[in-house]
């Protein structure tokens, strides 16, 4: 899958990839403990989602409300830590986690990738708590936005922090290449919608690029060639 570039990929999860939100399905929440604990046992690499709460903390959660995934009236980013950590993922018995939660778990075993969600122009706060939770931590991390503000706070106050950029394939050519210049990213995560285009190839020769989210076995064949890594679900899972 390797292009031109020689220096290694300090975050390369191997063939099994990263799983998407965890190995997440039927009993087992995305972004849950339970879903993170299933991807260390394949061996796989975990990526996640990352947001601020009410109370200042870092937590493992994708949307910005509870409505999907505890059936709660609740905004993440008006909740404090204490309520949302109690708040119970669909009808299973996980909890949301905080980012601390699952660093501990994972304790440098497989790579990480910590998208942060951004909400309302609060890309600063959310990076210094993430490198605050990171400081104490070993193993490869990667830190990625969709937000380009989040890779310029990191070139800025924690260059050591690997940072990413996360791209859809719909983004225009001006805004993909001020978000590129803004975010100065060491990788990319790229929908699976951009592998053929012609920007993605050049990137490649100069940094890795990983695609998101492998659905499906006809997707993992296509991603396998034109990505460094895939980011997985599903009947995307490498195969055994």
């Amino acid at each position: 899958m390797r292009l031109s570039r020689s220096d290694p990929d300090p975050l390369d999860p191997g063939p099994p990839g990263f799983a998407h939100r965890g190995m997440h399905g039927p009993g087992v929440p995305e972004n849950s403990l339970a879903a993170f604990e299933e991807a260390i046992r394949i061996g796989a690499g975990i990526e996640c989602d990352v947001r601020l709460s009410g109370s200042g903390s870092a937590v493992v959660f994708h949307d910005s409300n509870l409505v999907r995934m505890c059936d709660a009236a609740l905004e993440v980013e008006r909740t404090p830590t204490a309520l949302l950590s109690c708040q119970r993922l669909h009808d299973s018995g996980e909890f949301i986690p905080t980012l601390f939660e699952l660093l501990d778990l994972v304790r440098g075993e497989v790579p990480l990738l910590i998208e942060l969600k951004t909400h309302d122009g609060n890309a600063g706060p959310l990076c210094t708590e993430v490198a605050y939770d990171l400081a104490p931590m070993s193993g490869p991390v990667g830190v990625m936005s969709f937000d380009p503000q989040v890779g310029l706070w990191l070139r800025r106050n924690a260059p050591h922090i690997r940072r990413g950029l996360v791209v859809r394939h719909d983004l225009p050519f001006l805004k993909r290449r001020s978000a590129l210049l803004m975010a100065g990213p060491q990788f990319l995560a790229v929908d699976c919608g951009a592998l053929h285009q012609s920007w993605v190839t050049r990137a490649r020769k100069r940094m890795p690029v990983y695609t998101w989210t492998v659905r499906t076995p006809a997707e993992r064949a296509q991603a396998e060639v034109q990505a460094d890594s895939l980011i997985w679900e599903g009947d995307g899972r490498p195969r055994s």
